[in-house]
């Protein structure tokens, strides 16, 4: 009983983590970056600044509605194919421009006032991708 209400705490600080870690890397990609107002900027839309807007936070609550919730769509392969694709040219994207621009952990440090602590930062990142790894292919795809 006692070690099913660690476990549970254990894995609701390890989620808290990643979610942190994954939000603070799509506010880096949104500010630091300035995606929103490059795209503004080049398709000289001024005027929608709102509807930007509205559409990152709309689509960030859709996609962890659609992360949490039990919904199956029976779509064809070809757009199951093209929602594939999208999702990883996102993704890559995202990985890209955040190993481009690696000041966002110094920032980050400074921010939450852990400069001196910023080595383990890397590390805790290191070895947290490694276990999450080693956990994903010997646990759940073995």
């Amino acid at each position: 009983m006692i070690v099913n209400i660690w476990i549970s705490l254990l894995e609701a600080l390890i989620g808290f983590a990643a979610g942190i870690a994954v939000g603070g890397g799509l506010v880096a990609f949104l500010t630091l970056l300035g995606v929103i107002p490059r795209l503004i900027q080049l398709s000289k839309s001024d005027a929608f600044i709102k509807s930007y807007i509205a559409s990152v936070i709309i689509g960030s609550l859709f996609g962890i509605y659609m992360s949490f919730a039990d919904i199956t769509w029976n779509q064809p392969v070809v757009l199951l194919i093209m929602w594939g694709l999208f999702h990883g040219v996102f993704n890559g994207m995202l990985a890209a421009a955040l190993t481009e621009v690696l000041n966002v952990f110094p920032i980050l440090s400074k921010r939450i006032r852990m400069e001196d602590k910023l080595l383990w930062f890397f590390m805790a990142i290191v070895f947290g991708k490694v276990a999450g790894s080693l956990f994903q292919w010997l646990i759940f795809v073995k």
